[in-house]
């Protein structure tokens, strides 16, 4: 299976994660893989395999949330012809699949009770029973499983099996998130960029500008490595200018004309006249406000500017749409109050 992910990264913590797989992989033991969606599990689980004496055998990747729970113990076990109403003929399953290999069974904490008994015997004696027969077969198979739920408080609501548990955590590798590893962040920006941008068949890699810099190491980055890479890539294929990369759209979605977005049109100012603001809107934290009215307009508009930038994350070119403002304007404006650096 060839990857055009790689596992990057610099931190120690994740230095210290890639470690611990490392030395587990040697072992002929199960290892549960931990972590939240995003952070890389599958390329920690094929870590593993690469790196263990199986290496040169079948690594078997089965998604245990992506089949219904009738279809998981046929996919895990194989069946013979008419175990079932549409079994029209015998087929292995995942174990046989990957015998004198490994398997990787992502999202283990989706599996019924009824397929954790069959995994767990598997497990235990390394023997299976295909659906519709009576005859074990003897499987080799090292199990790697993963998952983004917390095994031992479903153990405690009897959804998940405390023997199974134990049987599975031989070795248990925890991910951190990408917020854990913020000195992570531009090193694998860069590698995403750069990558985008040759697949687009550009030839110079400009960069990031300072502001999406900025941008990229404030953002918290719920969706870890995964929606890092979906940001920059997009950013990339998205920047038509000459220079480093400036806009860093975090949400794809933001648009005040998508579905069930209720922005209401401001209402236009008569020509002769300019709007006032509230006199609310332009105190100060006492309540008393400065005494020149130009000086009050300033701090108002520096304050604008500073809530816009805040609730569009430090998008300048969201920032500028929402504000009825063309981008150039709204750069201007934030010279104009130092705030060109804000992000």
């Amino acid at each position: 299976m060839d990857r055009t992910t790689q596992v990057i990264g610099q931190s120690n913590v994740f230095l210290e994660t890639l470690e611990r797989a490392s030395r587990a992989a040697a072992l002929d033991r199960p290892v549960l893989v931990i972590g939240e969606r995003g952070t890389g599990k599958e390329l920690v689980a094929e870590r593993l395999h690469r790196l263990s004496p199986r290496w040169d055998q079948p690594l078997v990747i089965m998604n245990c949330a992506a089949l219904p729970e009738t279809l998981i113990e046929a996919e895990l076990f194989g069946h013979e012809a008419g175990a079932f109403t549409g079994a029209t003929k015998s087929r292995v399953g995942r174990f046989e699949e990957a015998h004198g290999g490994t398997l990787f069974l992502d999202e283990l904490g989706t599996l019924s009770m009824g397929a954790q008994e069959r995994l767990l015997r598997a497990v235990e004696y390394g023997e299976i029973t295909r659906i519709g027969s009576s005859r074990p077969l003897r499987v080799d198979v090292r199990i790697v499983a993963a998952t983004n739920e917390n095994l031992p408080d479903k153990v405690a609501r009897n959804q998940f099996r405390a023997d199974l548990l134990d049987r599975l955590s031989f070795e248990v590798v925890t991910l951190p998130p990408l917020r854990a590893r913020p000195g992570d962040v531009l090193v694998l920006a860069e590698h995403f960029g750069r990558r985008m941008a040759s697949e687009m068949g550009r030839d110079d890699w400009p960069g990031f500008g300072p502001e999406a810099v900025a941008a990229l190491v404030a953002y918290p980055w719920p969706g870890n490595v995964r929606e890092l890479r979906n940001v920059v890539e997009r950013a990339v294929y998205r920047w038509e200018q000459a220079g480093p990369i400036e806009a860093i759209e975090f949400d794809p979605f933001h648009s005040p004309y998508r579905p069930g977005a209720t922005v209401a049109p401001a209402p236009a100012a008569p020509a002769h006249e300019a709007p006032v603001p509230a006199p609310a809107a332009i105190e100060d934290e006492t309540g008393e406000g400065p005494s020149d009215f130009k000086t009050k307009i300033a701090k108002f508009e520096r304050d604008l500017l500073t809530r816009a930038l805040s609730e569009h994350r430090f998008n300048q070119r969201a920032t500028a749409e929402a504000l009825g403002l063309s981008y150039d304007q709204l750069r201007h404006a934030l010279k104009r109050h130092g705030l060109i650096a804000a992000g």
